[in-house]
């Protein structure tokens, strides 16, 4: 081959060359950032919008559809979700994967600036974000002092921590969250108002139009210009109270005289506790694109500064969530498994070729390879991630194969009595064409994994280009450095009769059992391709009996892992205040910490994340325990056992379990409901939940329109109202400030301090429904006097309940059924929730569809398949142009179903299930079985062609040649593997179902082959002869004298 010709007439040459692939490669490695997932662009947009005292009705009324009919016909929306909560609205968009999510941002900006006026007075401005799967907290910090109040360790953390983190090189932003910050609060009282005959209006107006410095313009002359200033800010907040707010009879009317100043602070909206203790959270989110583990450790450095040398003893600061550190260790963990692979790899090499100088020539396409990978990802913008490292740590044994099979073709020439140099071209260009299929059929099968639909696609890209890359490049080594070495680099052991040391001694019994493992399996193949159909039917047997096996293993989106911490998200009834809801927060922390396995606890009330973060009967602890190797039971166990404990603490609502990518607890099983009216679909999602408990191994069933909010409504007296001049925007301007408050202003003070000025009613003025009777609202009327009257007088108060939050999917509402599993696997609670659903009597107009983790593996089943189905075409493409054939691929590819014989006890015997990263290694398997049969076929071709042989001469012949290398590269690719499967590095183990599966695949289909392959290809080559002398007797006959028409 060219290559080889080159490198072995140019050896400094191509020794050049692999020097400037590992020297450009760790210049690559050493800029490439550290992450736990890819960085993919995901077209998500979301439209925030606050609006401030309205309920969870008004905020979809209002605020969500207005939105959504505005942004539905924007070009590429695949979906539209919304979420109205009191005081909240959110419109989730998501794009088509193939919309670039700056355009879709763009989009969603201009039609949303087309919807001014549209939106409620009350509504605040729209927030355009798009959403990045790294925009989660890379660290959480708990800030804790014994001596310091709330108010104050508020203050410290927002003036010297959250600003000194926030200016570190690659945080994007830094969060208190619990706080309680300073504010002057002019607390009115209703009474004065009335007195006064003012409204609230008049008081807030009058307010916003003071302390301002405001410009007046420039005095120019013929030598300068002089800028205008209108000092206006108070040097004091006392000066608030001088304001007028005011005329009546001449007299003004002060803020003095309706109301009064505290130096007080916001009323608490969150609160976060560290093992049971008050503390403040600070949540730091980083740039994207940012290298995690270096962005935190220059955090940590910062925090080790900032106690050291300008914080109080007194003061504490806490890690409690750490991704850097989970990070890390998986980065670390997988790097060993890399490494102890390649070393299983190089063993497996010596002991096949009982030659250390064999053992080096192959083994350096290990690190030449894997090194050389590092400039594609770096070239390409990829990161160091889960993704591209578990692709690396399975091509371990693969990257080797190419010159595994190179060189021990060498070493077969060199027993034949050739020169270095000959053996070496001789070698490398028999086996090239063969070597250069069986590579291309594993990029065939990597490639439809990158471009697999969907987001899973999209992470899983990454993966397949890495794995494709690293086995080009060890194809590039195969056929340059392995040969160049081989010619120059003699080695005495490929001499029949070479002096061996000790070891070299102990291998020989190894090779002795190998030759006469050889000769077994010779006399097996000879027996199969006698016992054609009796071989067949067992392996057919052997197929459909593994396939009964699917059920015993089951199957799940993703596999459950062990990383040492779970979530409880609690809920308090609601309307509860903070206070309420924090006392049973520390109920449910003192209980944690009973357990000698919980290390610290960590909670956040009303605050943190996810959806329901703002709400104050809200609360989500993080759990720690220590590490698997120091407890008895798994993370599911221990979860499974704290179950009955929390159901003896009343008054809470609890969900448990491990958290997703937004900071939730997903339920794995979920019915999802859709239609317009929710006494409707509560009413099915009730019929929903009795059907669904009579399941045998669901538990924790639940509806999300369960939860009803107490809901206090102002029914506007139309007629009342106009009599008294009183509008509905009127009444709404008033009770709103007054009840939730308003900030008319900001004071800074002389260090440079700013504090909030807001205007609210003091709270023993607002606390009941008789009181808010009272409020006094402002009135023109007929005669254009200005005066109040009661809001018991324009409006009716009445008191119902309405839902909490209201859920919307593609302009529908939606209730959803949960439920999580007890001991069962997903896929049979899937096929009996199929037949709840056809059972289901649905009026017209409502519709039920499965989510969750159900959706998503049907959608993983669906992405995998369509990739299997391309890898399998690929592949055949690859063969039939490989060998010319249309018929001879057919026969190597029956090497694909044995492996699912393996991949079935494979993850019998490890424990794991049908899951995406087992359905990924099976589509892995098609690349790797065809490399076997590909060198088994090809050799008995080559029998056949230059030795003329008959093909089951050919094929003895060629399983007794190709036995060593086969059974070689496939021990090598299992040992490789070897370290990933038993996840001996308390790594989360996520991807050893797929290493599990591999493993599996290979061991069966490698010992089926072997024998299945030769028998199916000697059926097919009498197929094709009888095709061929039908097509060739059709010939003769076109080219027969037509006799008649002589």
């Amino acid at each position: 081959m060219f290559l080889t010709r080159i490198s072995i007439k140019q050896p400094v040459f191509a020794t050049m060359i692999m020097v400037a692939i590992l020297v450009i490669g760790l210049y690559s490695y050493q800029r490439l950032p550290i992450e736990s997932i890819p960085n993919v662009d995901l077209p998500v947009v979301a439209v925030v919008v606050s609006y401030p005292g309205a309920s969870p009705e008004a905020v979809e009324n209002g605020v969500i559809e207005p939105i959504e009919n505005s942004v539905n016909t924007i070009s590429g929306i695949d979906s539209i979700q919304s979420i109205a909560q009191a005081n909240q609205a959110m419109v989730i968009l998501l794009f088509d994967m193939d919309v670039q999510s700056d355009v879709a941002v763009q989009d969603v900006r201009d039609r949303i600036s087309t919807l001014s006026g549209a939106l409620p007075d009350g509504a605040n401005d729209p927030m355009i974000l798009r959403f990045d799967p790294n925009q989660f907290p890379v660290l959480s910090l708990a800030v804790s002092s014994d001596e310091l109040s709330t108010r104050e360790l508020t203050q410290l953390t927002e003036d010297v921590i959250v600003k000194r983190l926030s200016i570190i090189q690659g945080v994007g932003s830094a969060t208190a969250v619990g706080g309680i910050p300073r504010q002057y609060n002019l607390n009115v009282v209703p009474e004065r108002l009335i007195a006064y005959n003012v409204s609230m209006g008049q008081v807030i107006n009058a307010l916003s139009q003071v302390n301002q410095n405001l410009p007046a313009g420039a005095l120019t002359d013929s030598y300068s210009k002089q800028t205008l200033q209108i000092n206006g800010e108070f040097a004091h907040p006392e000066e608030f109270l001088d304001v007028i707010v005011a005329y009546q009879g001449g007299q003004p009317v002060f803020v003095r005289d309706v109301a009064t100043l505290a130096d007080g602070e916001a009323e608490p909206a969150s609160a976060a506790l560290l093992n049971g203790q008050s503390a403040l959270a600070v949540d730091i989110i980083k740039v994207q694109g940012a290298n995690t583990v270096g962005v935190v450790d220059d955090i940590q450095a910062e925090i080790d500064k900032l106690m050291a040398q300008e914080l109080p003893d007194h003061v504490q600061i806490d890690v409690v969530r750490n991704m850097a550190r989970e990070v890390q260790h998986s980065f670390d963990s997988v790097i060993n498994m890399l490494i102890e692979g390649a070393m299983l790899t190089v063993l497996i090499v010596f002991l096949f070729l009982n030659s250390w100088r064999s053992t080096v020539i192959t083994g350096l396409t290990l690190p030449i390879s894997i090194i050389g990978t590092m400039i594609a990802l770096y070239a390409l913008g990829f990161t160091l991630n889960m993704m591209s490292l578990m692709a690396l740590s399975l091509a371990v044994g693969l990257l080797i194969d190419d010159a595994i099979v190179v060189r021990e073709n060498i070493m077969r020439h060199l027993q034949m009595g050739k020169g270095h140099i000959q053996a070496a071209f001789d070698g490398t260009n028999e086996i090239g064409l063969a070597v250069l299929a069986t590579t291309l059929s594993i990029v065939a099968v990597f490639l439809p994994v990158a471009f697999m639909e969907g987001i899973i696609g999209r992470f899983f890209l990454q993966f397949g280009v890495t794995v494709s890359v690293a086995v080009l490049i060890s194809l590039f080594v195969a056929f340059t450095l392995d040969p160049m070495l081989s010619s120059v680099w003699y080695d005495p052991s490929a001499a029949e009769n070479a002096k061996r040391g000790f070891l070299g001694r102990q291998v020989e019994r190894f090779d002795r059992f190998f030759v006469w493992l050889s000769g077994v399996y010779q006399n097996l193949l000879k027996w199969c391709l006698r016992h054609r159909k009796t071989t067949l039917m067992i392996a057919l047997l052997s197929l459909v009996g593994c396939l009964a096996l699917v059920p015993r293993i089951g199957a799940e989106f993703v596999p459950a892992v062990d990383n040492s911490e779970f979530q409880i998200s609690l809920e308090t009834p609601e309307g509860s205040a903070l206070d309420y809801t924090l006392t049973k927060a520390r109920q449910v922390d003192a209980l944690m910490r009973e357990y000698p396995e919980v290390v610290s606890t960590y909670s956040t009330v009303g605050g943190g994340q996810g959806v329901n973060s703002g709400a104050q009967n809200t609360a989500t602890m993080v759990v720690s325990l220590v590490s698997p190797q120091n407890r008895p039971l798994s993370t599911q166990e221990f979860v499974s056992e704290i179950r009955d404990d929390l159901q003896r603490i009343p008054g809470i609502e609890y969900n448990i379990g491990q958290a997703d990518g937004v900071g939730q607890i997903s339920k794995p099983v979920q019915l999802n409901l859709y239609g317009e009216d929710f006494r409707t679909l509560n009413r099915l999602a009730q019929v929903l939940m009795s059907e669904m408990s009579d399941i045998d191994g669901l538990t924790d069933i639940e509806s999300s329109y369960e939860a009803a909010t107490p809901v206090i409504g102002i029914e506007v007296n139309s007629d009342a109202a106009n009599e008294l001049g009183v509008s509905m925007m009127q009444i709404a301007a008033a009770v709103r400030p007054m009840v939730s408050g308003e900030n008319v202003a900001e004071w800074t003070s002389a260090d440079g301090e700013t504090f909030n000025v807001n205007v609210r009613l003091d709270a023993d003025s607002r606390a009941t429904v008789e009181q808010l009777r009272q409020l006094p609202i402002s009135q023109s009327g007929v005669t254009g006097s200005a005066a109040t009257v009661r809001l018991d007088q324009v409006a009716d108060i009445v008191e119902s309940f309405g839902p909490s939050q209201i859920d919307r999917v593609d302009l529908d509402r939606q209730v959803s059924v949960s439920a999580n599993l007890d001991g069962v696997g997903l896929r049979p609670v899937m096929s009996q929730l199929q037949t709840v659903i056809d059972q289901l009597d649905l009026p017209v107009g409502y519709r039920v569809q499965m989510g969750a983790d159900s959706e998503q593996l049907a959608e993983t089943a669906a992405a995998a398949g369509n990739a299997l189905l391309l890898a399998v075409i690929f592949i055949y493409l690859v063969l039939a142009s490989q060998f010319g054939s249309f018929l001879q691929p057919l026969a190597i590819m029956v090497a694909l179903p044995m492996a699912v014989i393996g991949v079935m006890l494979g993850l019998l015997v490890g424990g794991s299930t049908l899951n995406m990263y087992s359905m990924i290694g099976f589509i892995m398997l098609m690349g790797l079985v065809v490399k076997n049969a590909i060198l088994l076929v090809d050799n008995a071709n080559q029998q056949q062609r230059e030795r003329g042989m008959h093909l089951f001469d050919a094929l003895v012949v060629a399983g007794q040649t190709r036995f060593r290398p086969i059974i070689m590269t496939t021990l090598a690719m299992i040992f490789g593997m070897l370290p990933m499967a038993l996840n001996l590095h308390g790594g989360s183990g996520e991807n050893a179902p797929m290493a599990h599966a591999v493993i599996g695949g290979l061991i069966s289909s490698t010992l089926l082959t072997l024998i299945v392959v030769p028998v199916v290809l000697t059926y097919v080559d009498s197929f094709g002869k009888r095709v061929g002398r039908l097509f060739a007797s059709q010939s003769a006959k076109a080219h027969q004298p037509d006799h008649e028409a002589i």
